[in-house]
């Protein structure tokens, strides 16, 4: 890692080195040793998002990754870039790094070491030992396209620190979330300047959804359980449906399940009103549990309730119901029956915002890849622009898929340059 740079001009200038940024470093120097490859961040420690990632542990990747697994662009176009560079070859990648991978039930596939460090580590080794310079306190303030023919690109990065000359530009700079990380947006800006046009809406995605101070579910904070949740119009039209594990915060709602329902929550509540919901038994029906109160007889709904919910929801659950803590099956009343069933299958759940990006894991929307020549991840607008990683309108769902995406285009852009 050479931390000055001999002089100002590069063959291939990367911004951005997360985990999109280093792999494509990786795969260009790896195809092509003669080059100089320079990879300028504004950070000064690179990978802070690959450190932080799944929990510290860095979840490298899925067990099964298919374009139906994220969002934005077209399946089609997601397809195509997944397909050059997938899931297999995303482990033995990093096998041939030392960095082995283990699954869990879920389905993720982790460091075996539970340390992000490592994933990150083994990329640092390789971009060494390949040459590629790193310049850190780097932040690319303008890039400006000094082109004199077509065919012949050519770019002037500029900064605080100095300007640098290149004929390749790799975007990878990452979209909106987690600023603190160095992802603050400002990738966005560089490349709609370039002349690309960003899609209308750029909106965190896997975050956390905001309850109302008052809201009774914040009082229930800790409470962890498997739900399904409905997001509809309020047309009865269904919007999404996500199984999965939700937590209940002082804030709001957490999980993987609320997480992979922000991004849909927030894209359908910007423009008409809708409503999510939660069924807290995602294993029975509305008519099922309508059949076992009327069966349930001198037994107390409470008793029945706490065999499967954790008590201190089967309180609440009870209160919004209106039904006495005691109530027996046999005295339940038809509106009793029906509230109780509408809380268990179909709790309304008063969403307030979101935690923003500031925790948001992903950023949904970007650079559409209508705009992006799928062979080579290079910008249709600017030749010798090349994009790839979150600066692109993708977005996976939680479980190693959106590192999956950031290896897969970072790949496309290595070799292609």
């Amino acid at each position: 890692m050479i931390d000055n740079l001999a002089s100002d001009q590069a063959d291939v200038a990367i911004v951005g080195g997360g985990a999109a940024g280093l792999f494509a470093a990786i795969w260009a120097a790896r195809t092509n040793r003669q080059r100089r490859i320079v990879i300028l961040d504004g950070a000064r420690r690179i990978g802070a998002k690959i450190l932080i990632a799944g929990g510290g542990r860095c979840n490298v990747t899925n067990e099964k990754v298919t374009p139906r697994d994220y969002w934005g662009s077209s399946t089609n176009a997601i397809k195509k870039i997944l397909g050059r560079f997938p899931q297999p070859q995303t482990i033995e990648f990093f096998a041939e790094l030392g960095v082995r991978l283990k699954r869990e039930p879920t389905g993720k596939l982790f460091p075996t070491t539970d340390k992000a460090k490592t994933v990150l580590d083994g990329l640092l080794s390789e971009v060494e030992r390949l040459g590629v310079e790193i310049r850190l306190g780097h932040r690319i303030e303008n890039i400006k396209s000094i082109t004199a023919e077509p065919a012949q690109p050519s770019f002037e990065l500029n900064g605080p620190w100095g300007h640098l000359v290149t004929s390749k530009v790799v975007l990878a700079t990452g979209g909106k979330s987690v600023p603190k990380t160095g992802s603050d947006g400002h990738g966005l800006e560089l490349v709609r300047r370039l002349g690309h046009d960003l899609t209308p809406q750029i909106f965190p995605a896997l975050v956390p959804l905001q309850l109302a101070d008052s809201d009774p579910l914040t009082q229930l904070s800790g409470i962890a359980l498997p739900v399904r949740l409905e997001l509809n119009e309020t047309s009865g039209k269904r919007i999404e449906t996500i199984e999965g594990d939700m937590l209940l915060t002082h804030k709001g709602l957490s999980g993987p399940a609320v997480l992979d329902m922000s991004r849909h929550w927030i894209a359908a509540s910007t423009d008409r009103p809708v409503c999510l919901t939660a069924s807290w038994l995602p294993d029975h029906s509305a008519d099922s549990l309508q059949a076992e109160l009327q069966a349930l007889g001198r037994r107390s709904v409470r008793a029945m309730l706490r065999e499967r919910l954790p008590d201190r929801l089967v309180e609440h659950l009870l209160h919004f119901a209106e039904v006495p803590a005691e109530q027996t099956g046999v005295d339940l009343t038809r509106v009793q029956r029906k509230n109780l069933v509408t809380g268990l299958t179909a709790y309304p759940l008063n969403v307030s915002g979101t935690l923003g990006f500031k925790v948001a894991e992903v950023t949904a929307g970007g650079v559409p890849l209508a705009q992006i020549d799928l062979k080579t991840m290079q910008s249709r607008v600017c030749p010798g622009l090349h994009l790839c990683g979150e600066i692109c309108d993708v977005d996976g769902r939680i479980g190693g898929f959106n590192f999956q995406w950031a290896w897969s285009s970072g790949y496309v852009v290595g070799v292609s340059v």
